[in-house]
């Protein structure tokens, strides 16, 4: 299925049904009274995140959403039905903007979590409404307001732990399917990726990570060079970015630094936010280099490019160095993780008791240590003696 990360859509509302005049007629009641009931209120549109989609491609075709008008109201006090909702399943992690101002409405972040989009119209009121002491026979009548219309875009970032960042044909495409079950297309020339694949990387039991793999960058990207521009939006909400740098380019006079500091001055342009996320240095196609010459390229490429950060050393292609780098990743993610964690409060009945502790035998407060208030006998004794009855004489 293609990887879709973008679409516009038009979304309608529901109008509100019409309010009824009109009036009850019985036999042996001339004057019967007004019964118009009021218009039922119009469908929402709701939008609901689903954490088993992972692509947009169901609104690249189906562009229009209408929910249905709420039933006019009728005589003998019925009111008119609502208008049934329509729900919009969208992945976790969709933006939705209003497509003519720019302006960001809503993001869906919580799997589960209906937001309303688009508010049905009231229904109008029917001439029941309208009767009073003074007018007991009212005629007027209010028409259902319109729902609410909307033209929208919908943007995917993608929820990835891990992002790959490099440029083309760093072997980025070659790295998560060695650690991953993503199966991406591999070629040996550049822009093989042309949209964003995700890959699980399975640690251990119940230790996992997502990562994402975005096309390359390109010098100028910031500005919309290339390809790799179109998905830095991807990469805003991981957690950690791994620069992959090809070690053994084909062309002789390519230079890995010079590409590199290429790539980290395009994420600065892009967005600052993107350029302080924690990032490791991944130098790859290591199998490529001859063994001889492996600890002088790397120390050397790590001395022009001024790196003071983490440096790994693998080789996609032969999976050298990959069970380390992943280890450290699931580490450095898990800590983050407990970090952002609020602080739980722990129930002292359940605290770390030493082994010789027994119940039974446990020093209880001595109530008879507390400070009691003084008793003030004298006064409690004239008190006493005020209240007894002067004696006869």
């Amino acid at each position: 299925m293609k990887f879709v990360d973008e679409a516009f859509i038009d979304i309608a509302a529901g109008d509100g049904g019409n309010g009824c005049a009109s009036f009850r007629h019985e036999k042996y009641k001339e004057f019967g009274g007004p019964d118009g009931g009021d218009g039922g209120r119009g469908g929402h549109v709701w939008a609901i995140a689903d954490v088993n989609l992972n692509t947009l491609v169901d609104y690249r075709y189906a562009r229009r959403f209408e929910a249905k008008r709420g039933q006019h109201g009728m005589g003998s006090d019925m009111f008119g039905a609502a208008g049934d909702d329509v729900t919009l399943k969208m992945p976790v992690g969709t933006i939705i903007t209003d497509a003519e101002t720019g302006e960001v409405l809503y993001e869906l972040l919580t799997p589960g979590e209906p937001i309303l989009i688009a508010k049905g119209g009231d229904g109008g009121f029917g001439n029941l409404r309208f009767k009073s002491a003074v007018n007991r026979a009212p005629r007027q009548k209010t028409p259902g307001y319109p729902g609410e219309r909307k033209s929208l875009k919908l943007e995917l970032k993608v929820l990835a732990d891990v992002g790959l960042l490099g440029m083309p044909n760093a072997g980025k495409s070659t790295f998560i399917a060695a650690v991953s079950n993503a199966r991406p297309k591999i070629a040996d020339y550049p822009f093989t990726t042309l949209h964003p694949n995700l890959g699980v990387v399975r640690v251990g039991p119940e230790q996992s990570f997502v990562v994402a793999d975005v096309p390359g960058l390109i010098e100028g990207a910031a500005e919309g060079a290339g390809l790799g521009h179109q998905f830095l939006r991807h990469l805003q909400r991981t957690r950690l970015l791994l620069h992959v740098v090809d070690m053994a380019p084909f062309d002789d006079a390519v230079d890995p630094v010079a590409q590199a500091k290429a790539i980290v001055a395009e994420l600065k342009k892009y967005d600052a936010e993107l350029y302080g996320k924690p990032r490791w240095l991944v130098l790859n196609k290591l199998d490529m280099v001859p063994e001889d010459e492996r600890a002088e390229r790397v120390k050397d490429f790590v001395k022009r490019f001024k790196w003071k950060g983490p440096v790994f050393e693998i080789s996609a292609l032969t999976r050298e160095g990959c069970e380390t780098l992943i280890r450290e990743i699931y580490q450095h993610i898990h800590r983050q993780q407990v970090a952002e964690q609020p602080p739980t409060e722990i129930d002292p009945r359940f605290v770390d008791l030493p082994e010789d502790f027994d119940p039974r035998f446990a020093e209880l407060p001595d109530e008879s240590a507390e400070e009691k208030p003084a008793k003030d006998k004298p006064a409690k004794r004239q008190a006493a003696r005020s209240r007894k009855k002067p004696a006869a004489k």
